[in-house]
């Protein structure tokens, strides 16, 4: 709701990607993403070890999906709003930009690429919009 308030804006598709530890992780989530009318993109967590970390950490790349999703959707829609800090995303935004594509990216300072910042056309600091896009479950906030 908060980046169609403009009664021009048609959201066409949202998209949520998520890595999952099993195929039952996030899955009322999952569900209720998809009942809200989101295409969700899923990948199995991958372990990885941290040789100067020391440690193992988990990850589920979806960068690949996301692009092929802008691109095979690319002739529906002249806006995109990405969440992601990502610098991998800097060719295909500025592939899009190329096509008249105004792209917004929403992400936090000192998360962000330098790289995807300076290709994008507008950068919204997420904290400033938390309170316009955030839903606060009243039920278990106490």
């Amino acid at each position: 709701e908060f980046f169609t308030r403009d009664p021009k804006i048609v959201l066409v598709n949202a998209f949520w990607y998520t890595g999952l530890k099993d195929m039952q992780d996030q899955r009322s989530f999952r569900d209720a993403l998809i009942n809200l009318g989101y295409t969700v993109r899923t990948k199995l967590l991958k372990e990885y070890y941290d040789e100067s970390l020391g440690k193992y950490y988990q990850k589920a790349n979806l960068d690949i999906e996301i692009v092929i999703d802008m691109f095979n959707t690319v002739g529906q829609y002249d806006r995109v709003v990405l969440f992601s800090g990502d610098g991998d995303f800097e060719r295909a935004i500025e592939l899009l930009r190329s096509k008249n594509t105004h792209i917004t990216v929403v992400s936090t300072e000192g998360m962000i690429a330098r790289e995807l910042r300076n290709a994008t056309d507008r950068y919204i600091d997420l904290n400033e919009i938390r309170p316009f896009i955030e839903k606060i479950d009243l039920q278990h906030s106490n």
